[in-house]
């Protein structure tokens, strides 16, 4: 009886337990992916380029900006292709198993996949090794998201 009683408050406290912080599946600020920034920019431009809210469009449970409709209507036709690795989080964070947030400005274009990291100076060090980094935060993924 003793261990029935000890087993049902366990149950219950486990119920009362707040569950575990899960991040979305892409990083938005302000419900915006890459900030605002165009991702087919990065491969068209080669820089970061602001969208507009005249071409956006909902994808993944985030809102993604365009420069132009033509960009939009690309990315529309193949999100996989443009939209940045590990949901826009930072790439090197991704590496080392956690998430954090990524500055737009911070970006490296490798073997036709969009990379964001959370700063210049974290970018310099993404890009003294980046396969091994790309190895490592795909092992990682989407693990980091469950902390």
């Amino acid at each position: 009886m003793l261990t029935r009683r000890l087993l049902l408050a366990a149950a219950l406290a486990a119920l009362a337990m707040p569950a575990a912080a899960e991040e979305p599946p892409i990083f938005a600020a302000s419900e915006l992916a890459i900030r605002g920034y165009d991702p087919v920019a990065y491969f068209t431009e080669g820089k970061p380029v602001e969208g507009s809210a005249a071409h956006q469009l909902m994808w993944m449970g985030a809102t993604w900006r365009f420069a132009s409709a033509a960009n939009r209507d690309r990315f529309e036709r193949n999100p996989q292709k443009f939209a940045p690795q590990y949901g826009g989080y930072c790439a090197y964070a991704a590496s080392q198993g956690y998430v954090a947030p990524t500055d737009p400005a911070a970006f490296t274009v490798h073997d036709g996949k969009l990379y964001l990291n959370y700063s210049q100076r974290i970018r310099r060090t993404w890009e003294k090794d980046i396969p091994g980094h790309v190895s490592a935060a795909n092992a990682n993924w989407p693990k980091p998201l469950k902390k």
